[in-house]
């Protein structure tokens, strides 16, 4: 059976082509009109911004070279008078060179941190963008990092104002209370100790409560010395004067005093001694070594004026001073346990055992 005759019929739509271009033209009209109209302002707003970033930019370059200048400067002239008797005792090039570098970095950093901060904020305010939202955002998040970092903040802060007030530098000994040492490297946040046993300390600067720094300007090298109450004090007077006098002579010693030895006199008098106290006033960090050249000398002039010392070894004495031994320390003392009659060896004679009464004896 044959298939019956289909008819198919192919509907299509031809587009007008005058409508689509009709469109295509008021299209490209607009935008035309829309770029005439607003090209001026956008040209201001990039040749602003542009002015902007072109002046942030080079005066933050000015700024950080000029700050380079003045650090390389400063350590220009801590290295002029390095090695020189000057120098080692005003000046310690590292010291100086640490803090200058840190001083820079700090102002650097916060140079850039203004100017590229500025810049930024202009640009926003030229593209029209409300800044309020974006500032309280800032804010709280500041607010924020500062609660969950405030240990950072705090040994961040605290080193830099040891640094700009200089309170102590590389070579100082200190006494940080959490620790005590030689400083070796001070930084904006730690600083590093090395102590008297060779360890390294390193303190957060945030901890650091109080500083005692034993290099700074001079120190005071004391030495007491005892000696018996029966000596010459006028004696004692002039061969101290003649030690301090033959030491401020003697390199290195002359150097190391800063003043004349000092013999203040009596500070404590016992019994059995006396003791005669000098002090000096000496280089920073040379105390300990003058106090033990001072006691070096005082005790080899002591014994060549047969001074005696209290504690060293005795002089001989002679037979006056020598004591007399006592006829009776070996003979014992009379004891009342010796006469069986007295009433102390009645009290301490054995209890004679006692006998039950006799009497009727009971059986079953």
């Amino acid at each position: 059976m044959p298939w019956p005759a289909a008819t198919f019929t192919l509907a299509t739509e031809v587009p007008d082509v005058s409508t689509t271009v009709r469109d295509t033209h008021e299209s490209v009209t607009n935008a035309a009109s829309f770029i005439e109209e607003n090209w001026a302002g956008w040209l201001y707003v990039g040749l602003r911004i542009l002015l902007i970033v072109v002046i942030a930019v080079a005066l933050r370059s000015m700024v950080r070279k000029a700050l380079t200048k003045l650090i390389t400067r400063m350590n220009r002239g801590a290295e002029a008078v390095e090695g020189t008797t000057l120098g080692g005792l005003l000046v310690n090039a590292e010291r100086r060179r640490q803090r200058s570098e840190a001083i820079g970095s700090v102002l650097r950093s916060v140079a850039s941190f203004l100017i590229l901060g500025t810049a930024a904020l202009m640009v926003l305010g030229t593209l029209e963008i409300n800044l309020g939202p974006l500032l309280a955002s800032a804010g709280v998040a500041g607010v924020a990092i500062g609660f969950g970092a405030r240990n950072l903040v705090t040994d961040f802060l605290s080193g830099v104002f040891m640094i700009l007030e200089d309170q102590y530098g590389v070579g100082d000994k200190i006494d940080a209370g959490v620790a005590s040492g030689e400083v070796v490297e001070v930084g904006l946040r730690v600083t590093k100790l090395r102590g008297d046993n060779g360890e390294i300390w390193y303190v957060r600067n945030g901890e650091i409560k109080r500083i005692g720094n034993l290099s700074q300007g001079w120190a005071t090298a004391t030495v007491d010395v005892q000696v018996k109450p029966s000596e010459d004090l006028k004696r004692i007077r002039e061969v101290l004067q003649e030690v301090a006098d033959g030491m401020a002579k003697d390199t290195p010693w002359d150097e190391h005093l800063w003043g004349p030895v000092e013999v203040l006199g009596l500070s404590e008098v016992l019994l059995a001694s006396m003791t005669v106290r000098i002090s000096a006033k000496t280089m920073p960090g040379k105390q300990f070594a003058v106090e033990r050249e001072l006691r070096w000398r005082i005790k080899e002039a002591f014994d060549e004026a047969e001074i005696a010392i209290v504690g060293g070894m005795p002089l001989a004495e002679t037979e006056e001073e020598a004591p007399k031994p006592d006829p009776t320390a070996s003979v014992a003392p009379p004891s009342a346990l010796a006469n069986p009659a007295s009433p102390q060896s009645a009290a301490t004679a054995p209890i004679p055992p006692q006998t039950p009464p006799a009497g009727p004896r009971i059986t079953k």
